[in-house]
Parts: C-alpha cells; sequence; structure tokens
C-alpha cells in the first residue's frame, strides 16, 4: 500500500499558476483552511477556483491569486458577503462563472463521470445562461423540449479537508452533511486532503467506521495531518467555526491595510505559531457547533 503522507508545503508545490483548483467544504464549514493558508504564502498565481465559496475564496482573492471565479455564493452565514470578495468583485477584479447551487453540483458531477455535460431544467427561464454564455440549451432527443447542457468542471486539483484519514487515503467524516467533497475528489486529477486527526488503517475495520468514507482512497493522491486544519471554519463535530474570529477577518476589510496586517499575523506564520495566535487547540476544541 502507497504512503501519500506529505507536508502542506510539498502538497501546495503541486498547485501550479494557471491552474483550476477546486475548495471543498461550504462556506465557512470545513473548508482547507491550512492548506488555503500554504497556498496564500506561495508565488502561485491566475488560479481558477471553483468553490461554495467561504474566507477561503476571500483570502485568495485579497491575495490577488485569483484570476476566475466559478462559484454559487461566497458567504460566512452571519456575515452574508464575504468581505475580500465582495470588494473584488464590485472593482471588476475578477472573470465570474456565477451560477445555481445545483447546476454547480451537476458541473461537478459531469467532470467525475467525465462526460461533458448534464442536461437539467435548473437554469431554465432565468438570467443564469444570458449572463453565462458558455452554458448552452440543448434539444431533447426524445421530445420538443430544451434543456440546459451544464457543462463539466474538470479541477487539475481539489483541496478538501476531513475529520481523519489514514496514510493510504481512506478519508473519514462524520459530520451531518458532506456537502460535496466527494464530487470534488472525483472530479479532480490531484486531490489533496488534510485531516484532523491521523490514524492507523485499522481504525476503518471497526464497527461501522467505514460507512463514514465518503470516497474510495483511490481519489486521494496526497494526505496532510494539520490538526484544527479548518479553523476558522468549522469541522462538525469536531469544533464550530470561529465567530470572534471571523469577524476580526471580516473587519480587517473595512481598515486601511487591513489585509496586510491580517495576513502578516494570520498567514504569515506556521502552523503552530497560527493555533497559538487564534488561541490555542484547547480553545479551538471548545468552539461551539453551530445549530440551524
Amino acid at each position: 500500500m502507497s504512503n501519500k503522507l506529505i507536508s502542506a508545503a510539498d502538497a501546495v508545490a503541486q498547485i501550479k499558476d494557471g491552474m483550476t483548483v477546486g475548495i471543498g467544504g461550504w462556506g465557512p464549514r470545513r473548508k482547507p483552511m491550512a492548506l488555503v493558508r500554504e497556498l496564500l504564502r506561495s508565488p502561485v498565481k491566475d488560479l481558477t477556483v471553483v468553490a461554495y465559496g467561504g474566507a477561503e475564496v476571500g483570502m485568495l482573492c485579497a491575495a490577488g491569486k485569483v484570476k476566475k471565479l466559478i462559484f454559487a455564493f461566497v458567504s460566512l452565514d452571519f456575515i452574508p458577503l464575504e468581505p475580500y470578495f465582495r470588494k473584488a468583485r464590485q472593482s471588476g477584479a475578477l472573470e465570474v462563472m456565477e451560477i445555481d447551487e445545483g447546476m454547480f453540483m451537476l458541473g461537478l458531477k459531469a467532470a467525475a463521470m467525465q462526460v461533458p455535460f448534464i442536461p437539467t431544467r435548473l437554469g431554465l427561464n432565468t438570467d443564469v445562461p444570458k449572463v453565462n454564455p458558455d452554458i448552452k440549451l440543448i434539444d431533447s432527443p426524445y421530445d420538443d423540449k430544451q434543456w440546459v447542457a451544464m457543462p463539466a468542471l474538470p479541477l487539475d486539483v481539489a483541496l478538501l479537508h476531513v475529520d481523519r484519514a489514514d496514510v493510504r487515503g481512506v478519508c473519514q467524516v462524520k459530520g451531518p452533511d458532506l456537502y460535496m467533497d466527494d464530487l470534488f475528489a472525483r472530479a479532480a486529477r490531484n486531490t489533496i486532503v488534510s485531516c484532523d486527526e491521523l490514524v492507523d488503517s485499522s481504525h476503518f475495520a471497526q464497527g461501522e467506521e467505514a460507512r463514514y468514507v465518503p470516497w474510495e482512497r483511490s481519489e486521494t493522491n496526497a494526505v496532510v495531518h494539520l490538526p484544527f486544519g479548518a479553523h476558522p471554519s468549522s469541522c462538525a463535530p469536531l469544533y464550530g467555526f470561529d465567530v470572534k474570529h471571523f469577524k476580526e477577518y471580516a473587519a480587517s476589510a473595512k481598515e486601511e491595510g487591513g489585509w496586510a496586517h491580517y495576513f502578516e499575523r494570520y498567514v504569515q506564520c506556521s502552523q503552530e505559531q497560527y493555533l497559538e495566535r487564534v488561541g490555542g487547540a484547547d480553545a479551538l476544541a471548545k468552539l461551539p457547533l453551530p445549530v440551524f
């Protein structure tokens, strides 16, 4: 069995200028934020980012690394519009493909299935095809109707975060929602996963543990052990998202030189230093899970 365990730096070094990078999770939930911070420290630029976006999108926009964004939303939930994304969007700094959440899912599914598109009624009679001329309507071969042909969204790299993994690339998520992480994994040529806990492979042979493994280990190319690697987003059931930190982050967007100050304190440091600066592992483990 191959050992896929590598460092965050070595994982992110596989990402090159101009690549299409999918980022799993959902808004402020289970985002691979430690890997994103590693990417922020790198010289990589001109990325096409594909995400149900949260702070990772805003940070990458603030750092000038995003050329094009394919998204359904970019939100921190209790802060409805991600502040740095909002700045980039309103200034016209990005090429965008803004689509419905369901169309986004079908684009990932088409890439995972290695087909060029999936027909759907999602987006019909809306402005989505109008503002996205690359999205075409297609005649049905079975009746006189037209359908939206949602194009595949193939990824060069997917960055994901999970509860636990082993060195073979078996990944486990026990939170209440997988989001679309399994589709990101299957839509990508190279799937890089960070995990809170690195476990022995025997863990997945116990009880019903294997039931919480959402994709085949062959889809995982690299595993990075990063405890609290989703912070400040949540990783249920292990810890909730950090409301205090998100408020500090959002406030920085209104300050002169705010991004530079945030970057210096929370990005231009090691993961160990980051955890100390946000309150320490014991405090993060007590962050309450959001209730919806």
